[in-house]
């Protein structure tokens, strides 16, 4: 089976030696995406709520850009910098997950890339 790498101005860039997204078969599986605004490659310096808002809004485009959506996500894992912020992401995950919800984790971490409060990747299938 090939790998093809996925790639979108619409989704911060790699910072780093690594593909936004790769997509095997039917499955993509995406780094994890931090909330930096695509458009002018300026971090979202909002709080949680602003912050995951940009970084799933990214995600989703990513998702797009290979061939995917929301609804076709299996798997996602957030990254938080404090498990006190918990609910505000939940509440804004749902505007974007909101039936069949993907298996998830969410855990909580010292420090994420340019100290950003939340980072996601995901696992997702092609669209239908």
């Amino acid at each position: 089976m090939n790998k093809t790498i996925i790639s979108t101005d619409k989704a911060p860039a790699a910072i780093g030696p690594y593909s936004q997204a790769i997509a095997v078969g039917d499955m993509i599986f995406t780094s994890g995406v931090i909330p930096i605004i695509p458009e002018t490659g300026e971090l979202e310096t909002g709080d949680i709520k602003a912050q995951a808002n940009q970084a799933i809004g990214n995600l989703i485009n990513l998702l797009e850009a290979a061939g995917s959506n929301a609804d076709s996500v299996v798997k996602t894992t957030v990254f938080i910098k404090d498990m006190n912020d918990f609910a505000a992401v939940n509440e804004v995950y749902a505007t974007y997950f909101t039936d069949n919800y993907p298996a998830r984790s969410c855990v909580e971490v010292a420090r994420l890339p340019k100290d950003v409060l939340i980072e996601i990747e995901a696992v997702a299938l092609k669209a239908n």
